[in-house]
């Protein structure tokens, strides 16, 4: 048997904090792409609401769902990336105690998101996101690192987005 993830409520709320960090500074991209949108916006809004009172509720849950809905109807890729970031950033908090690559990938999908938006948007190929990842791995909370070093390391995989998952994990694990 695996031993749990050991996450307090500190954790959940520097974790919370992190990941809202990471997906406002892409929230731009989806703005101004889809301006009359506010789900990722009122995700974040409810990321931060976890944040000064820790409370994991319903209404945060749907703010995850309805920022991931837009990201599906975004119809534009740098949006749509920018959009996970937020919807994943509002989920953060619902973080399960397993040690599993799954729970890595909950961790991380706000920065990798982000990185990703930033990518898309700019095209000038892996650059930009390079630089996000070094942003979100120069200003992680030391509760979340430990985090990372909990769960399974992740492999580079075969996509780009699998490269970003595995440079922040390392760099997360680095120090």
């Amino acid at each position: 048997m695996v031993d749990p993830l050991t996450i307090g409520d500190e954790d959940r709320r520097s974790l919370a904090r992190w990941a809202g960090d990471c997906a406002e500074r892409v929230l731009p991209l989806f703005e101004a792409a889809v301006a009359d949108d506010a789900r990722p916006r009122e995700a974040i809004e409810g990321v931060r609401d976890f944040v000064r009172d820790g409370k994991r509720t319903a209404r945060l849950r749907s703010l995850a769902w309805a920022a991931l809905a837009a990201a599906r109807e975004a119809g534009d890729p740098a949006a749509t990336a920018a959009a996970r970031a937020a919807g994943y950033a509002a989920a953060v908090p619902y973080l399960h105690p397993l040690v599993t690559p799954h729970q890595s990938r909950h961790v991380l999908a706000p920065a990798v998101y982000g990185a990703r938006a930033r990518e898309i948007a700019v095209g000038t190929g892996t650059g930009p996101g390079d630089e996000e990842i070094r942003w979100a791995s120069g200003h992680v909370p030391p509760e979340v690192r430990a985090l990372v070093r909990q769960l399974p390391a992740r492999s580079p995989g075969r996509s780009r987005l699998d490269a970003l998952y595995h440079a922040l994990d390392a760099a997360l694990r680095d120090s």
